[in-house]
């Protein structure tokens, strides 16, 4: 009897371990995947762990589990799938999250050596080609920033002398505006319209007649107004992509038919002494759920996401507006700017404390039937598409109507995007903005810090009219949104689109729009096509280049309750084709810059605003 009694402890221990040990795996870069994944004997990679993972939820055992990341870099060659065999059980989560004081490195980045100086002084080094195809990058990070590739001017803009005959493909320079490179081909130009761009390859540069001529439409084919000259009578443009402009130190040039690395470094600076990634895969984590089997109960905390790329169309890349794109090729649904982080048929998933950082396209999406997941206290900074996407535009069909009237319940809802900081956006595609929410349900954007962004800060809403669609009950919160609309016009620090019951813009904090390029004027809170029934209240909104608030084809909205600060001769709101009417005003504070005493009043107005979240945020 006391042995049988002893036999059933023994075992009850062992059990207890094994449940103890399936619920907890740790990975380290120096780690091997034939390892137990234990902390002694931890795993080399994040796609070994996940298969742990999986295989204990097999044993269904219920309970949370917990992959724990070592500090270090893990470079990725293609991206982590996560599908729903791999969510919590039940309530449980499963959760990738940073061991206590490290800081583990997911990247798709790829570190460049083996630097040799030509007899120009310039660093050069040959490029790996992939799977036998030339590896074409349009980012390089040199400890951590960005370096510029080489373009012309340096600084600012050139601008064009005259639009061709199409007004489309070709435009006129003036004689001696740029270096004329030997092979027009490899050159890249770039032309700002008011709220986007086109980035696109040249077909030919006619010495000549001083005519550039791209490989494609300058700006979308599928919308007309989209031509050269339509913006203003010189838009501005710069190119890029060409050893003729290598001429600033930490510029660099790419060959792409020698795969030769060209780097300008100051004098004494060798390149084997830095860190120089260029990145590699294109996208890094992928939540992929479907209708019929949700994606869930999947968290990541406290991990760092780096380098990921994105490939220029063929035919050029031609926005429309916040990284949407003209598909060019067949097709009249515009594609989108990926992010390095995709998900998609998800729910109560989450980001927690992670960053994203270098990337070369846009941040992180929770698109098609997302609901209730997460973005919190992230810190997101230099990307070169959006920050942060919620939801999905307008184009996707089912059963052959757009999905927004024949399945309105697959829309994202009930998603979050919390105390986050936002920075530097948009880096190469200029109209991007800092967190998109598209046609969503429910979505509450609160308390995030976004600044330095070449565009709008916040956009929600994604349909040019008052037709109904799911989008309903946003709610943008205690935001602080500063120094936005840099580059770009026709935005402001909050852009709102389309019909959207319940919706609410409150407590946000919004200043220094400064800069009004292109023809379209900027503003704190630009209030667009089909804006109706929103809720503007309790607003800061000053340092503004034009009016604090615009309304574009808007019908009725209510204002209430807000400061606004108006430059001399500017009036607090524009109205474009909207009725004065149907904009309700009640109790707004309207201050003037030009008056010493309405400023003194502000900065107090400032100080408690800042007070009041500093102790929110504590």
């Amino acid at each position: 009897m006391k042995t049988q009694f002893l036999f059933f402890i023994v075992l009850s221990i062992l059990l207890s371990a094994s449940c103890h040990q399936a619920s907890e795996f740790f990975v380290s870069p120096s780690g091997n995947d034939s390892n137990p994944g234990t902390r002694e004997m931890p795993f080399a990679t994040v796609e070994k762990a996940k298969k742990a993972v999986r295989s204990a939820m097999l044993t269904k055992q219920h309970a949370d589990m917990t992959v724990y990341l070592d500090g270090g870099v893990y470079q990725l060659g293609e991206p982590i799938i996560f599908k729903p065999e791999d969510s919590g059980e039940n309530d449980f989560q499963v959760t990738y999250k940073a061991m206590e004081g490290e800081k583990p490195i997911i990247s798709g980045g790829v570190q460049i050596n083996d630097w040799k100086q030509n007899e120009t002084g310039l660093w050069v080094a040959k490029v790996t080609p992939v799977n036998e195809r030339s590896w074409i990058f349009r980012e390089l990070f040199i400890d951590g920033k960005r370096a510029r590739r080489a373009r012309h001017p340096d600084q600012g803009y050139l601008r064009v002398a005259k639009a061709g005959e199409d007004n489309r493909t070709n435009f006129f320079f003036n004689p001696g505006d740029f270096p004329l490179p030997e092979n027009s081909r490899e050159v890249e130009l770039v032309l700002l319209h008011d709220w986007s761009i086109t980035r696109i390859n040249l077909k030919d540069i006619d010495h000549e007649n001083n005519r550039i001529t791209a490989i494609d439409s300058i700006g979308a084919k599928s919308l007309g107004f989209f031509t050269i000259g339509n913006w203003e009578p010189h838009p501005r443009y710069f190119l890029e992509n060409s050893p003729a402009f290598l001429d600033q130190p930490f510029e660099w040039y790419l060959d792409r038919e020698t795969s030769l690395l060209f780097l300008m470094l100051p004098e004494g600076v060798n390149p084997m002494e830095l860190e120089i990634i260029a990145p590699r895969a294109e996208n890094l984590l992928t939540l992929e759920g479907s209708a019929g089997n949700v994606l869930r109960n999947l968290s990541f905390d406290g991990i760092t996401f780096s380098h990921c790329a994105f490939t220029l169309p063929d035919r050029g890349y031609a926005g429309i507006q916040a990284c949407h794109f003209d598909p060019r090729e067949g097709g009249s649904a515009w594609n989108t700017v990926p992010a390095a982080i995709e998900a998609s048929w998800t729910e109560n998933c989450s980001f927690i404390n992670c960053t994203l950082i270098n990337m070369g396209g846009s941040g992180i999406r929770f698109g098609t039937g997302s609901r209730d997941c997460t973005v919190s206290n992230c810190v997101l900074s230099d990307i070169s598409g959006n920050g942060i996407m919620i939801g999905e535009g307008r184009d996707r069909l089912a059963g052959g109507s757009p999905w927004w009237k024949s399945v309105p319940q697959q829309v994202a809802s009930g998603n979050c995007v919390e105390n986050c900081i936002i920075s530097e956006t948009g880096q190469q595609f200029f109209g991007a903005v800092g967190i998109w929410s598209g046609i969503t349900a429910k979505t509450l954007i609160k308390n995030n810090q976004i600044s330095n962004l070449p565009y709008t800060g916040i956009s929600a809403g994604w349909h040019w009219s008052t037709e109904p669609t799911p989008c309903r009950e946003a709610r943008i919160e205690g935001n602080h949104i500063h120094h936005i609309m840099q580059t770009l016009s026709d935005g402001g620090g909050i852009y709102i689109l389309g019909l959207q019951p319940g919706g609410i813009i409150t407590g946000n904090h919004i200043h220094h729009v400064e800069i009004n390029a292109g023809r379209a004027e900027s503003n704190g809170m630009f209030l667009d096509e089909g804006t109706t029934d929103m809720i503007v209240a309790s607003n800061l909104i000053y340092d503004i280049a034009r009016s604090p608030l615009r309304f574009h084809r808007a019908t009725t909205n209510l204002v209430q309750d807000n400061v606004l600060v108006c430059g001399e001769g500017i009036p607090p709101v524009r109205y474009n084709r909207t009725e004065v009417k149907d904009i309700v005003m009640k109790g707004n504070l309207i201050l003037s810059a030009a008056d010493q005493a309405d400023m003194s009043r502000l900065a107090g107005i400032i100080e408690a605003w800042e007070h009041d979240h500093i102790s929110q945020d504590n």
